[in-house]
């Protein structure tokens, strides 16, 4: 499979096509997305079983795929605790595939904490200073301006805590084409992207913060891929 890093505008584009013309739902995208990262997070920890995984989500498609990985990870035994830098309501009501996957989350028992300004991040850090992982699934590869509040915060706070780190994507902070860093970026020990890597993970800070990089498949079409 072509391994090219892929610009953002090219990620869209491709995830677009997947949709549109092969009629493969975000719904499975994000699914598979999941699983598979769910899969890396694993071999990150001795035993998923008791293991105590923190799941950072924001509240748009990069957060649903973290409310997929802590469904999975709940399902092999691990004991995640989600923290929703948005309103619980504020994405079940959009009723797109991160809202039907919080939804998911919540019915089997997962725990979901709101996380809305920087004084709740700040005082996060002895949770993710005690977790076995840290899964980023705050931003992804639509980042174009600076980070904001309270993302900003626990950006920080995730690095501050000194634990191993899982990035959904990107690592959440992190410019996909140039690899500045957006006023704050997660230090990753682990990046899983999906489809192809990102031209930002080989530039600038990039290699600084995505670790070791995990490229998966997701069910993109290979010709897409190949067309690319």
């Amino acid at each position: 499979m072509n391994h090219r890093p892929a610009t953002a505008a090219e990620m869209r584009e491709l995830d677009r096509r997947t949709v549109d013309e092969f009629g493969i739902p975000t719904l499975v995208l994000m699914e598979n997305a999941g699983l598979r990262a769910a899969d890396e997070a694993a071999k990150m920890l001795p035993s998923a079983a008791g293991a105590n995984v923190a799941v950072l989500c924001g509240r748009g498609n990069n957060g649903g795929d973290g409310f997929v990985v802590a469904r999975h990870l709940y399902n092999r035994g691990a004991n995640p605790q989600v923290y929703l830098a948005s309103k619980i309501n504020d994405v079940i009501m959009r009723s797109d595939a991160a809202g039907m996957n919080l939804e998911m989350a919540l019915n089997i028992g997962i725990p979901v904490n709101e996380v809305l300004d920087p004084e709740a991040a700040r005082k996060l850090l002895p949770a993710l200073a005690s977790a076995d992982l840290i899964v980023d699934a705050l931003l992804g590869t639509g980042l174009s301006g600076e980070v904001r509040e309270p993302v900003l915060t626990l950006i920080r706070m995730v690095n501050e805590a000194g634990r191993p780190v899982l990035a959904i994507d990107i690592p959440s902070g992190l410019c996909s084409d140039t690899g500045k860093v957006l006023g704050a970026a997660v230090k990753a020990a682990r990046t899983v992207t999906f489809a192809l890597p990102k031209k930002g993970f080989y530039m600038g800070d990039g290699p600084d913060h995505c670790g070791e990089i995990a490229v998966v498949d997701i069910s993109t079409p290979r010709q897409l891929i190949k067309d690319l």
